[in-house]
């Protein structure tokens, strides 16, 4: 039995961050329902190109495996109904939608407890349920500039830059996961559900972590470091070999920075007052970075890798995607999953990470639309299809 069988999420759901927050509690066994509205095609991932295919895309089949579908109009007073037949036997109504709109639709709490005492109600918004910002819309790169990541990233004579992966909608989804988790928890020790009011602007800026806590209380201002430098630690940062491939060096701990003179053959470096300890390799790291350079021009970026790695340096090649991918501890951590689709044949994605007991396998591909209506109407509910055909009837289901 996988871990989260026993949990069953309704999910007003769509694009990136929403799904990829119940996509690692599917692969851990929660039955995740996805809400698709008729009228708009259902979720808009399925129609992001560039592998796309009528209803379905390969971005929709990244975030939404191992779960189900149903169309289903809440707005029309049919659907709604069949929407709190579902909240009846639920644990979760989640959702990702403009901070505002969860109350618009009357998805929140009060407006479900009547139904289901226990219901965790899990919003993940842009930019909360409440606050100056709580009617904007709020997408990765909007609050990557708002939240100072930008400011962070990229060469200090360049432009603000984005990351280039949506790391704010993922890690928003990360901690809508978490924060459901908690909810269902507590809702089943006390037998009373909650919202709970998930920000991506919240996420955003308290993974500035220690660099807040810099700038609060020390007044510090962070800035762009060239070659994605650390900010304090020196060295920490990319580097050039003799092929013009580059390399990351990091010396997090005294020691390391040591066997890294070693290894260029200045054991001097270690010793000398300018460089004699983080402070002062700060204080003087164009000096220290320009003789690195230096020494690191001499060989190519593999045997320095080799040669760092082999005295327990932390070290390692920048590869692209494609490296990454063909890496031998990508297959040795089974981050590659298989399932098989209609249109796409088999479709090969990326493993959550999340690990409880024994590796999972066994996974389904995305649903297509509505495919699971009659599961989800005739087992869950036990409607009759004299039922089903009054309520499509009324604009339940779309037109």
């Amino acid at each position: 039995m996988k871990p989260l069988e026993d949990i069953r999420i309704i999910a007003v759901e769509q694009y990136g961050a929403g799904p990829y927050g119940t996509l690692h509690l599917a692969d851990l066994g929660a039955e995740v329902i996805k809400v698709e509205d008729p009228r708009f095609g259902g979720d808009v991932g399925r129609y992001v190109p560039p592998f796309q295919d009528g209803e379905d895309s390969l971005f929709f089949e990244t975030f939404n495996r191992n779960k189900k579908s149903i169309s289903l109009d809440i707005s029309m007073p049919a659907g709604r109904a069949v929407f709190e037949d579902l909240v009846e036997v639920a644990d979760v109504v989640y959702s990702n939608l403009r901070g505002d709109v969860p109350a618009k639709l009357r998805i929140k709490y009060d407006d479900l407890k009547h139904l289901n005492p226990a219901i965790v109600c899990v919003s993940v918004s842009g930019f909360g349920m409440d606050g100056p910002r709580a009617n904007e819309p709020g997408y990765d790169y909007i609050l990557q500039g708002l939240t100072g990541w930008m400011s962070l990233t990229g060469e200090p004579d360049g432009p603000p830059t984005k990351s280039g992966l949506s790391l704010v909608d993922f890690s928003g989804g990360l901690v809508a996961a978490s924060s459901l988790l908690a909810g269902v928890h507590q809702a089943r020790r006390d037998g009373v559900g909650m919202d709970c009011d998930v920000s991506l602007y919240d996420t955003a800026l308290s993974l500035l972590t220690y660099l807040g806590t810099w700038h609060l209380t020390g007044g510090w201002d962070p800035q762009r470091m060239s070659r994605s430098a650390h900010p304090s630690l020196v060295p920490f940062q990319l580097f050039k070999g003799a092929d013009d491939e580059w390399f990351v060096v990091g010396c997090a701990k005294e020691k390391f920075y040591h066997r890294v003179c070693d290894v260029i053959g200045r054991p001097d470096l270690a010793t000398e007052e300018r460089f004699a300890d983080f402070a002062a390799r700060f204080a003087n790291s164009s000096e220290l970075i320009g003789i690195l350079d230096a020494a690191f021009a001499e060989k190519p970026s593999t045997e320095w890798v080799d040669a760092l790695k082999a005295v327990g340096v932390p070290t390692g090649p920048v590869q692209d995607v494609a490296g990454a991918m063909a890496d031998p501890h990508t297959a040795a951590r089974e981050l590659v999953v298989e399932t098989e689709h209609p249109e796409f044949g088999t479709v090969t994605s990326l493993a959550s990470p999340v690990r409880v007991g024994d590796r999972i396998n066994g996974h389904r591909r995305a649903p297509q639309r509505n495919e699971h209506a009659d599961e989800v109407l005739g087992e869950l509910l036990g409607y009759e299809e004299e039922r089903i055909a009054e309520l499509a009837g009324e604009g339940a289901f779309g037109s």
